[in-house]
């Protein structure tokens, strides 16, 4: 008699937010152009494509360094928080497929956890669309010592859900955040917003998390183990 093989899934899903789960890369970009401005320099598309995904810090010392701009990273940072929470209080749009797929996890027994640049007060409004609460747990941006591209935000999120980040799969929009992803060994998924993402060995490219389900993350865990394991 033959036997249908088992499904193995993940032991748990780990999802960035901007530009993954909702549709904010536009609103950053808004934001730190206003900022910008406001201080005495130019925002372009090619320096937000340089900074998509990447940490407050970051941002604010690249900004503080452009020409004509006066003033302190963290002063930078402040203010395009405040410009970017008040582009959230009318809401961000969750990216075609990601309510869904982010639902199904939460509906099954595989563990769940938003991993985000995005500091811990912006969360909860730039997530409402979809709902912390799908989520088991979240790791915001000031909550690590090292941020992404660093593993340590993958790391801790699997730490705190107590299972093997080798045994997640992670979900990401950009270079930043799947460098992050797979530093730490998840097996990891990008769906590119606004950067092209080229495909590398363990990655996994995808234009829309639409259709994407739980067998779906079985395969790509799989295949992840099997490659691991030198299979």
């Amino acid at each position: 008699m033959s036997s249908t093989p088992t499904r193995v899934l993940p032991d748990a899903v780990l999802f960035d937010m901007d530009g993954t789960l909702i549709d904010s890369e536009g609103l950053w970009a808004e934001a730190e152009a206003e900022v910008v401005a406001e201080l005495g320099g130019v925002w372009t598309e090619e320096d937000h494509r340089r900074n998509v995904g990447g940490s407050a810090d970051k941002v604010g010392r690249y900004v503080a360094g452009l020409p004509g701009v006066r003033a302190e990273p963290r002063e930078v940072i402040t203010r395009m928080q405040e410009a970017f929470g008040r582009r959230l209080a009318e809401g961000a749009d969750p990216r075609p497929g990601a309510k869904e797929l982010v639902a199904a996890v939460a509906a099954s027994p595989v563990r769940s956890a938003l991993v985000t640049s995005t500091e811990r007060h912006l969360i909860d409004t730039a997530i409402g669309a979809i709902g912390l609460e799908s989520f088991d747990l979240s790791v915001g941006g000031d909550e690590v010592d090292a941020n992404k591209p660093h593993p340590e935000p993958y790391l801790k999120a699997a730490r705190l859900l107590g299972v093997d980040p080798a045994r997640c799969v992670a979900v990401e929009d950009s270079v930043v955040g799947v460098a992050s992803a797979m530093a730490a060994g998840c097996a990891t998924v990008a769906v590119p917003m606004m950067v092209p993402i080229e495909p590398a060995e363990g990655l996994t490219v995808i234009d829309t998390l639409e259709g994407v389900d739980l067998d779906w993350l079985a395969e790509v865990i799989q295949r992840h183990t099997a490659r691991s394991a030198g299979v």
